[in-house]
């Protein structure tokens, strides 16, 4: 049964859109058009979108596009972006947050600190939000989503909204067994006492050392592969440096001299430009030590 365009037109105005460039919204500035747009504007909204669609269209949440490659291909499906309704904060306890998917991971170490909150410092570091956070267990500098999450509120496809216990989420590695339908649409963080001005200087000199082997400021995606921990005690970079010739570039795309894990669009690189460039450094890293890479940036196409 094919979607109707003027139902979903007349239902939702201005917050849906068709054949919609995502190019600029993601932070590799790369990407096509998808076939719908959809800007959930609250839980009812969603809720009704999800029914109306009626599982008939592949989904995909968009967060801040800080983690992934778009296809410049049209995206075959209906790509959904969650208003600032869903990008509120609030203290429910003295050690516990409530935070709506769409907070930046930034935002809410910064309203962790303002109340007296730790371990939440090392969200400061990761550039996206909560909800892509909890799917794939996003971490950096020894700390993880799994250890301040205690639940998660979702709707999946079918617009049935549930809570999930941390418990009951098997966590790994940047990945979670929580399905790929879910729409995630807020969560419950617990932290611990800590002093302001403490909280402050680790999360400055987190975002220093961030800054010292890190790339800012240019057209990047985060780190572009997992660390294979169960195969090597050696980081990924280590494995990409002593594997390919780091000068190497397909079209646009290149590789970042301030961190191997992290590649670059020059400008005008196009989608098959950094696909080609993910499979030159896969097959020449398995090439030189028998370790198959995993792609920690989402790959949407």
């Amino acid at each position: 049964m094919i979607i109707d365009f003027e139902e979903l037109s007349s239902e939702f105005k201005e917050n849906i859109k068709f054949n919609y460039n995502l190019k600029k919204k993601n932070w590799f500035n790369i990407g096509g058009k998808t076939k719908f747009y959809y800007k959930a504007e609250n839980l009812k909204d969603l809720i009704k979108f999800l029914k109306i669609i009626d599982n008939r269209e592949r989904i995909f949440i968009l967060g801040r596009g800080s983690n992934i490659l778009i296809t410049d291909k049209t995206y075959d499906g209906v790509i959904i972006k969650l208003s600032k309704n869903f990008n509120n904060i609030s203290l429910l306890s003295n050690d516990i947050i409530i935070a709506g998917s769409a907070v930046s991971d930034k935002s809410l170490s910064d309203f962790a600190m303002n109340n007296d909150l730790g371990g939440f410092e090392f969200l400061s570091c990761i550039p996206g939000t909560i909800g892509g956070g909890i799917k794939m267990n996003a971490g950096c500098f020894g700390r993880e989503f799994k250890d301040i999450l205690i639940s998660v509120q979702a709707t999946n496809k079918e617009g049935k909204v549930i809570t999930i216990p941390s418990n009951e989420i098997n966590f790994k590695y940047r990945d979670s067994n929580l399905p790929n339908d879910l729409i995630f649409l807020s969560a419950s963080f617990k932290g611990y006492k800590k002093k302001f001005n403490l909280i402050k200087t680790e999360m400055e000199n987190l975002k220093k050392k961030k800054e010292e082997i890190q790339p800012t400021s240019i057209k990047t995606s985060g780190s572009t592969f997992k660390n294979p921990i169960d195969q090597t005690d050696k980081k990924v970079w280590q494995l990409i440096k002593d594997s390919v010739s780091l000068e190497k570039t397909f079209g646009d795309a290149c590789i970042s001299k301030k961190h191997c894990n992290f590649f670059v669009n020059k400008g005008n690189a196009k989608f098959d430009d950094m696909k080609k460039l993910i499979k030159y450094v896969i097959k020449n890293v398995f090439k030189k030590t028998g370790i198959k890479l995993e792609t920690e940036i989402k790959i949407l196409e």
